[in-house]
């Protein structure tokens, strides 16, 4: 934790759980936060509230709530076109919100709700901040995109986690042959005992979660050591856990699948250039 003024990072998700603790010491670096959420004006109270709780004056934080639902690729752009009038540069994007084990559903646009929330969502976000983010990003002090992955047994969660994981590690590969001053990292925060569980089996048993899972303060800290963390300035593309780099998923190696999986999202979401030159 070192202090960061001039900085700006954007996180979905960020008013409860992992995500408030993350805005709580993203703020005490003196780092300028956009929350994008689902509902501002309840987000900012919680925020507030959980601030002033800790002894951090709000007045003293710089903090701007901007309504995103992730999961609906609309609302995706429009919270882009929102960000890219008001900020001409993002030095960190946080890609955090996320959802587990839901009952099967497709969003309006036909995409299952884990794989729209936790992967599309975010692969379009990230496209669209692209000119933000290198435009913050110098030689010596790159921007940094940070995707969260938890783990829990289920298919489709999962699924929509490993697509995360390929997409930081192919994506920082290509922002090297670019020569975009930005790096790209994919974590797991521990098994951390929020909200996300709330559709899982442990929800019977709560009291198992409590004393076996990582509380939201500690799952916090992987996510701001990708975010600020010096040492990592040389390590793009890596996975961490525990704040250590950590092996993942076999495909993660394989940059002919990262490759794949990246050209079918753009098809899906009808990108013609992801690493396009213009705003």
């Amino acid at each position: 934790m070192y202090k960061q003024p001039g900085k700006i990072a954007l996180i979905t998700g960020g008013n409860r759980g992992i995500g408030l603790r993350i805005v709580k010491k993203l703020v005490e670096c003196e780092i300028e936060v956009i929350l994008g959420v689902r509902n501002p004006v309840d987000s900012r109270k919680a925020v507030e509230a959980y601030l002033e709780h800790a002894k951090i004056p709000v007045s003293s934080c710089k903090l701007h709530y901007e309504q995103l639902d992730i999961g609906n690729m609309k609302s995706v752009r429009e919270f882009a076109t929102k960000i890219r009038a008001k900020f001409d540069k993002i030095h960190l994007l946080i890609n955090n919100a996320g959802v587990m084990s839901v009952p099967f559903k497709l969003t309006d646009e036909g995409f299952e709700s884990h794989m729209a929330i936790n992967y599309y969502g975010h692969f379009l976000l990230t496209h669209l901040l692209l000119p933000q983010l290198r435009a913050a990003g110098t030689a010596e002090c790159k921007a940094r995109v940070v995707n969260v992955k938890n783990y829990y047994p289920a298919d489709a969660y999962n699924q929509s986690k490993l697509a995360q994981v390929l997409f930081a590690k192919y994506t920082n590969l290509m922002f090297e042959e670019e020569g975009m001053p930005v790096l790209s990292y994919s974590l797991h925060p521990g098994v951390v005992n929020t909200d996300l569980f709330e559709h899982s089996s442990t929800n019977y048993i709560p009291w198992v979660r409590a004393l076996l899972f990582k509380n939201p303060e500690e799952g916090s800290r992987t996510v701001v050591y990708a975010a600020i963390a010096p040492k990592l300035e040389t390590r793009g593309g890596c996975y961490l856990s525990n704040c250590r780099e950590a092996g993942s998923h076999r495909y993660w190696n394989n940059s002919v699948q990262c490759e794949k999986l990246f050209n079918f999202t753009c098809d899906t979401l009808g990108i013609d250039d992801f690493f396009y030159k213009g705003k």
